[in-house]
């Protein structure tokens, strides 16, 4: 209601399909936003993957009545060559489902858009700044690299194993739908001993800012137990309750590789069950970000920094600061 009272459009993206009927009952992410929202909804298939048309006609016949009948229209995307050989697919399709086909979108890879929850290209290519991301399998937030991918002078790349890390200037630990899984993931790629012997800056971002530290409690089956890699001085449990909330920063006592940060007040965002707090066994990490309540949701020890707020890279005072 907030965003539909301050904007004349509002765009609501899916996730996955809305035609998973065993997840139906629990379906929030497509069908509950579909009918909270009242939204004229489009239903769009990669027709780049062959079988479109049966997609979209047993999609159909899948969703729910009260959602189905919220249907405007189909969306072929990702098509190579002539549309006018599609016919007459379309035609059918809307005699048998009564919703027409009101696009045809071409393949294009120069639109600039975040991705979904998929990887982009695997290879960085040209000269500049190597920033390699680590690659886990549940790694979360990816839209907020998208900036990085634009950015003159920055090489983005995928990093699933630790030769994906040579010549890498900069390491991130992205966000992740399950931290410990993850962490139990990297060691077996035997990346926690390559990221360790990492020379550079090395950030951590949610997930990532979890398993920088010495450890892993769970004492409500949340996520897992599990040591962290040790390189921040923190320890995090997770709570069962999960924040959520935007929030301005303030970036403040930073040196080495992050020191152009410090006096940026900027803005993101928090998602997270874990709770994060300096180890009472090791001196304390310098505190380096601060959200709007004045809480610590970011340390930094020497080359390695840690921070809960996402969003980071799609605010222009901290691309200006870090990269001019």
């Amino acid at each position: 209601q907030e965003l539909m009272a301050e904007n004349e459009v509002v765009v609501i993206e899916g996730a996955g399909s809305p035609a998973e009927i065993n997840l139906a009952a629990s379906d929030y992410v497509n069908l509950g936003t579909a009918r909270a929202s009242g939204a004229a909804c489009l239903l769009v298939t990669d027709i780049d993957r062959g079988g479109a048309f049966a997609h979209l006609y047993g999609t159909h016949q899948l969703m729910p009545a009260d959602v189905r009948a919220q249907l405007r229209g189909f969306v072929l995307n990702r098509f190579r060559g002539d549309a006018a050989l599609l016919s007459p697919g379309p035609e059918q399709l809307q005699a048998l489902t009564g919703v027409p086909t009101v696009a045809t979108l071409p393949m294009w890879r120069g639109h600039g858009l975040p991705e979904e929850d998929g990887v982009f290209d695997d290879t960085a290519t040209g000269t500049g700044l190597h920033i390699a991301v680590i690659a886990y399998p549940r790694l979360s937030n990816l839209d907020e690299f998208q900036p990085l991918r634009q950015l003159p002078g920055v090489r983005l790349s995928w990093a699933r194993e630790p030769r994906d890390l040579a010549g890498a200037d900069w390491v991130i630990l992205p966000g992740s739908k399950s931290t410990a899984a993850d962490l139990a993931w990297l060691r077996a790629q035997k990346l926690d001993a390559a990221i360790s012997a990492h020379r550079g800056p090395v950030l951590g971002i949610c997930g990532g800012l979890q398993m920088l530290g010495e450890a892993l409690i769970d004492p409500h089956g949340v996520d897992g137990n599990a040591p962290g890699l040790g390189l921040l001085p923190l320890v995090t449990a997770f709570a069962p309750d999960k924040l959520l909330q935007t929030t301005t920063l303030q970036f403040d006592g930073l040196d080495g590789p992050w020191v152009a940060l410090n006096g940026v007040r900027t803005a993101g965002y928090e998602i997270r069950h874990g709770r994060t707090a300096p180890h009472p066994s090791f001196e304390p990490p310098r505190v380096a970000l601060r959200n709007g309540a004045g809480q610590a949701i970011g340390w930094q020890a020497g080359r390695v920094l840690g921070v809960y707020a996402h969003g980071l890279f799609e605010q222009p005072a901290v691309l200006q600061a870090l990269f001019g």
